[in-house]
């Protein structure tokens, strides 16, 4: 399965703490994190990419903490869980010319994997993998 979804760009401080308030200011407004992806910057000012459930409440609880934020659209892709899964996906990409500019991905043992992508153009993408013969993840949404 394939689809567009909204991801919350949050800058935030690389100290102790931040992580914490950001995702407590989430859940005290009840909103569900179903992805977080927080790349290690030494010593200096970083972005955590959070993706939510409901969008509008966690826009919502951002905006009422006051804390800045962005949104970019991603695709949220399942894949089967085994070797080789994410590698060939990535390569259906690329023979489109499509850069894949950040991912993080999560999975249980015998479970699909959910991969979050960031892409260099998200209509390009999705219009290469619907196209028939290139990868069965299902119909966009």
């Amino acid at each position: 399965m394939i689809s567009k979804a909204t991801q919350f760009v949050v800058p935030i401080a690389n100290k102790p703490g931040t992580l914490a308030r950001l995702c407590s200011v989430l859940g005290d407004a009840e909103v569900n994190i179903i992805g977080v992806f927080v790349p290690e910057a030494k010593g200096r000012a970083q972005a955590a990419r959070v993706m939510a459930v409901d969008v509008a409440a966690a826009r919502a609880a951002l905006r009422k903490a006051k804390i800045p934020f962005s949104e970019e659209e991603v695709l949220k892709v399942e894949l089967d869980n085994k070797p080789g899964a994410f590698g060939e996906f990535a390569g259906k990409l690329a023979q489109k010319k499509i850069n894949i500019t950040h991912a993080y991905a999560t999975t249980a043992p015998f479970a699909r994997a959910g991969v979050v992508v960031a892409v260099s153009d998200i209509d390009k993408a999705l219009a290469a993998l619907k196209q028939k013969n290139i990868w069965d993840l299902g119909p966009p949404k």
